[in-house]
């Protein structure tokens, strides 16, 4: 069994990030609320680096020792992590930083690394290859790996202080819906807002081009690689589920929700033309959620947490195209 974190590990992780990262907004849907539903955007797509991936490496960062961080650090990403690994490290005065990224990463992303800082090296058709080459290149040059979601709590709890902040600013919210990757974001959250309200329920959505953590859960068996079914709009929610996740989320998690891919792509053009709120797939999975499952997602009060904004600019053209042509 891994190591596990507590609510006081969020609490403190809270305090070690909060003169770096911004507290971001909790704001209120104009148009997915009704005389029943209050639904809330966390929007993390507008935290540094556009992605809520910056929490967990900074916790994660600033506590490593100055021997390693003379040595350097390394990363796996397909592009939000590695954003954010480059942006911490910049923050923290780390020089040596390398994102391995698997091949065909979109090249917002690549850009947005190397503007903080980073050097990038390209490996692998997919993350799953990426991830093996670039963890055999971390090892051989003895830099710090600073895991996405897998099996660090440090990483954990970081994510955890979207949890805290939410409830903080609202104690009344009795749902918080968060998209589901490795699993590694919604385990965090919920430690930590069921730590002030134990009553909250908490609800992960999942694409159904690979529903890693669903799956893993359903049938107790830990998938830490899983294929994509398909093409996928959500990059950054795709692979494995993290091994800490499954150990955790069973007490957790309360519902969990399979959106399909264009749902998800519904519910990206809406934020954008209805919102005005651009944001990616994985974070559009939870409107998808909503618009297409309310009774599911359940809740009066609702947080939806809408982790990160790096969308793909032709993608995001050519998906708002066809949605303004089908209702034309």
């Amino acid at each position: 069994m891994l190591q596990r974190f507590t609510g006081q590990d969020v609490r403190e992780a809270y305090v070690r990030i909060a003169d770096f990262v911004r507290r971001t907004p909790l704001e209120d849907s104009i148009y997915l609320n009704d005389e029943d539903h209050r639904y809330r955007f966390k929007l993390e797509s507008q935290q540094l680096g556009k992605s809520f991936k910056i929490r967990g490496a900074l916790n994660t960062l600033a506590q490593l020792p100055r021997a390693q961080i003379e040595r350097g650090v390394g990363t796996i990403s397909t592009g939000n992590h590695g954003i954010a690994v480059s942006y911490a490290c910049r923050l923290l005065g780390i020089k040596n930083c390398v994102v391995i990224v698997p091949f065909g990463t979109p090249r917002p992303k690549l850009d947005r690394i190397r503007f903080y800082g980073a050097r990038v090296m390209l490996m692998g058709n997919d993350y799953e290859d990426a991830l093996t080459l670039g963890l055999n290149y971390i090892d051989r040059h003895e830099l710090f790996y600073v895991d996405p979601g897998d099996r660090d709590p440090r990483v954990y709890a970081g994510c955890g202080t979207i949890g805290y902040e939410i409830m903080v600013a609202h104690p009344k919210v009795d749902t918080i819906v968060a998209p589901m990757g490795s699993g590694g974001l919604i385990t965090g959250i919920a430690v930590a807002a069921k730590a002030i309200n134990p009553s909250v329920r908490i609800v992960g959505v999942q694409t159904a081009a690979c529903p890693a953590v669903a799956r893993s859960l359903a049938d107790g068996v830990l998938y830490d690689k899983y294929p994509t079914q398909g093409d996928t709009i959500c990059d950054a929610v795709v692979g494995g589920a993290g091994t800490l996740a499954f150990e955790m989320l069973p007490d957790l998690i309360d519902q969990i929700i399979i959106v399909s891919e264009e749902s998800i792509l519904d519910a990206m053009c809406f934020m954008a033309i209805e919102e005005q709120c651009v944001i990616e797939g994985g974070s559009a999975m939870v409107v998808a959620a909503v618009r297409e499952y309310r009774d599911l997602v359940g809740g009066s009060d609702v947080a939806l947490v809408i982790t990160g904004g790096n969308v793909d600019g032709d993608m995001l053209h050519a998906a708002l195209d066809a949605q303004l042509r089908t209702d034309g």
